[in-house]
């Protein structure tokens, strides 16, 4: 092959330009998304880590800002884990659509 490496953090850009781009489709948008990013990264494992990063560190910096803003660490940890919750139920669709591209890269 004569294409390079694949790069997570621009597979992670394209899932996210992508996912906001088609965010009108529920189970198509994310699973294009997902494929062509899947397919940048260059490979499986790139993928994976490409749709879960993202989703992680958006749950971790989610209970930052709700626990800076109401000062009180419980009701951020609700929110982290609620933001969390909602970028885990977006992955479905994105991590199969990640396998995918990953395989056709």
């Amino acid at each position: 092959m004569s294409e390079g490496r694949g790069s997570i953090l621009g597979a992670i850009i394209w899932m996210f330009v992508i996912s906001l781009l088609l965010f009108w489709l529920p189970f198509i948008g994310p699973l294009v998304a997902g494929i062509v990013g899947g397919k940048k990264s260059g490979g499986i494992g790139n993928a994976l880590l490409a749709v879960f990063l993202p989703a992680i560190v958006f749950g971790i910096l989610l209970f930052f800002v709700a626990t800076s803003l109401t000062g009180l660490p419980i009701i951020g940890a609700i929110a982290g884990a609620g933001g969390l919750i909602l970028a885990l139920a977006h992955i479905g669709p994105l991590l199969i659509g990640a396998i995918i591209g990953g395989i056709l890269a």
